[in-house]
């Protein structure tokens, strides 16, 4: 049987082979992953285990803190900044359930946008056609979980920055309710709809991650029964402009669940989304958050290196009236109650994660009015879930030339749940 080193000095050469055109990782920890591996291969040898996570190589995001070295958030801005004093709390978490942390992913500016490509760091091509995008913001984490070099990549979700590259790249990818991962020592974006999450080739290995970084014990994940579970599909606006091959792909998906016995109906949700969107007319909860994350440096108005899909909607929100901002959360508190209320007669609701696949990372480079449209329609399904307070997942749809995936929205808190009912519909889906 492989030792978990030598399957890490594996993946070791294959970075250390390109080098030179590194783009999915902006931190390698190759000294230290080692001594983790031979610590894990130590405790197998003994009969000794933490755990699940006990000698899977890990990845994270670049905006999470390690000890002693600036958490630069995919920017050049932050190369300068102080060094983190401690690890964060999910990094010290996955330490101590045994993972192998290899290195940090790259990530979209300040985990801005949803395209995946940043002018700093460069963007990671898709992993499944590296000519296309990759998604974002977590872009790296997708691209290394789907080409191989890490088990698990640990990213953030502030309106789909986990499911979108999980989604473009094949992968599952898990955003769990807010607030049930610590965010000490994660680079802030709004502190109202981050959550952290990660990303996995399993919904076994995303539980399990999630389990060690929420604090909860290791459980076993008992796939539920999907026969008599109540499945809502939204049709309506988050249907519209769906590519003909994902709409067919998801189609297909619901045939195989309603043939195992579970019940099926459609509800409607598109008047609490119109009803958001009003709210939000004058600015995004996450654009007005992060205008106060980057105050200091929008107020200066210096020119700084920021990329300027990044810089552009802070500024503007940087300039909203305090009341906006307040009307807009308060508002949203009634809306999160409202989905909640229609929801409950529901175990899950399922779509697609995105309604399109990745795009040619030339074609949205070149046309600024094609990219604004891609990066609307690859956030609109998922930034329901942050948006009114809900869990989600997405995993791969079967058959797809182009990845693309099948999300599952449950309530808040039905975290484990819905993981349950995920790791049913990817043995379905698989079959």
């Amino acid at each position: 049987m492989q030792s978990i080193r030598d399957r890490l000095e594996i993946i070791l050469s294959r970075l250390a082979n390109r080098a030179a055109d590194e783009k999915v990782y902006t931190k390698l920890y190759a000294e230290a992953a080692r001594a983790a591996a031979d610590a894990s291969d130590a405790r197998g040898r003994a009969g000794v285990t933490l755990g699940p996570l006990d000698g899977v190589i890990v990845s994270i995001k670049d905006l999470f803190d390690v000890a002693g070295e600036a958490t630069t958030a995919g920017s050049l801005m932050r190369r300068t900044a102080a060094p983190a004093p401690h690890d964060a709390a999910i990094v010290s978490r996955l330490r101590q359930a045994g993972a192998v942390i290899i290195g940090k992913t790259n990530m979209t500016e300040f985990a801005f946008t949803a395209i995946g490509d940043n002018m700093h760091c460069g963007t990671p091509g898709n992993a499944v056609d590296a000519s296309r995008i990759p998604g974002g913001s977590s872009s790296g984490a997708g691209v290394s979980v789907g080409e191989g070099t890490s088990d698990i990549s640990i990213g953030s979700d502030t309106g789909g920055s986990i499911r979108i590259p999980a989604a473009l790249n094949g992968v599952v990818g898990f955003k769990p309710t807010a607030r049930r991962v610590p965010l000490s020592g994660a680079f802030p974006l709004s502190g109202t709809l981050d959550s952290v999450g990660p990303l996995a080739r399993t919904v076994a290995l995303c539980a399990a991650a999630d389990a060690v970084m929420a604090g909860e014990p290791p459980s076993d994940l008992t796939p539920l029964p999907l026969s008599g579970l109540r499945v809502g599909v939204p049709r309506g606006v988050l249907f519209t402009q769906t590519e003909s091959e994902v709409g067919a792909a998801f189609e297909q998906c619901l045939g195989k669940i309603g043939r195992v016995g579970a019940g099926i109906s459609e509800l409607s949700i598109d008047d609490l989304i119109s009803d958001l969107r009003a709210a939000t007319r004058r600015g995004s909860i996450a654009a007005m958050e992060g205008a106060e994350v980057h105050a200091d440096w929008l107020a200066t108005g210096a020119p700084v290196a920021v990329d300027p899909h990044v810089s552009g909607p802070l500024s503007r929100a940087a300039l909203l009236p305090t009341p906006v901002y307040i009307r807009a959360l308060r508002r949203r508190a009634a809306l999160v109650a409202a989905m909640d209320e229609r929801l409950a007669s529901f175990d899950v609701l399922v779509l697609p994660t995105t309604p399109v696949t990745a795009p040619k990372i030339t074609s949205v480079a070149e046309d600024e009015e094609l990219r604004d449209h891609i990066e609307g329609l690859l956030l609109r399904n998922t930034q329901v879930a942050n948006q009114f307070d809900l869990c989600a997942i997405s995993l791969p749809m079967p058959g797809m030339a182009l990845p693309a995936g099948l999300m599952l929205v449950a309530r808040n808190g039905h975290d484990r749940r819905l993981l349950r009912i995920a790791a049913s519909m990817e043995a379905l889906l698989g079959s």
